[in-house]
């Protein structure tokens, strides 16, 4: 339908409401914001929304940037746009109404206060359908062992920029896998690689988040 598209569209091209215009043929329309609620007023349900516009837009904007077409700021301005439109959804999300794909736990390892590749991922996941759970920067295994437990999650991902703090991934790696063995580790960050994935036993490495999305398509 075209009002769906159209929000796809504001999602892809990070219009989040009528006040915002990157592009000048979006100048003075409605955004992201004003059409998910014109959405839900016409009686299309929040998961109709989330998988035929919201979704789509973030895959569009999620592909663009795997294949080098979109860059970080374009990522940015379609999670603020997301941001904006799921306002209006979470409510649903929350009496149930509406049903998440699942659960990921998220956080930068400890020692890192690095954010930036963590918020994109959080925001791509989000986008794609997932209730994230973000734990910020610098966490040990005890607080993402509390938040897999207390959201009884079965995907946890972690990040690092740096390679001195890289190597925390190991110890927390391992006593999740302990603890939880059906639990799934994922790892990213600028200094990792698949190969050291594969050394600690962590079960994917992913160098962009619609990789990770897709992977997680298959569960």
């Amino acid at each position: 339908m075209e009002l769906l598209e159209r929000l796809a569209e504001c999602i892809e091209t990070g219009k989040a409401d009528e006040a915002t215009s990157f592009l000048p043929e979006q100048r003075g329309q409605k955004g992201a914001s004003e059409l998910t609620m014109e959405a839900l007023d016409l009686g299309f349900s929040p998961g109709e929304i989330l998988s035929e516009a919201l979704i789509i837009g973030m895959n569009r904007i999620g592909d663009k940037f795997s294949s080098g077409k979109a860059f970080i700021p374009n990522l940015l301005i379609s999670a603020k746009a997301m941001k904006a439109a799921m306002i209006h959804l979470e409510p649903f999300f929350k009496t149930g109404e509406a049903q998440y794909k699942g659960t990921f736990v998220l956080g930068t390892v400890q020692g890192d206060l690095h954010d930036i590749g963590k918020n994109i991922v959080k925001m791509v996941l989000q986008g794609s359908g997932w209730n994230v759970i973000d734990l910020g920067t610098s966490v040990s295994a005890d607080k993402f062992i509390k938040a897999v437990e207390e959201n009884d999650a079965k995907f946890m991902g972690m990040s690092a920029l740096l390679t001195t703090t890289m190597l925390n991934m190991d110890k927390i790696s391992s006593e999740l896998k302990s603890r939880f063995g059906d639990l799934k580790v994922f790892l990213g960050g600028a200094p990792l690689s698949q190969q050291y994935c594969d050394k600690i036993g962590a079960d994917g490495y992913f160098a962009d988040p619609r990789s990770l999305v897709k992977y997680l398509e298959t569960y």
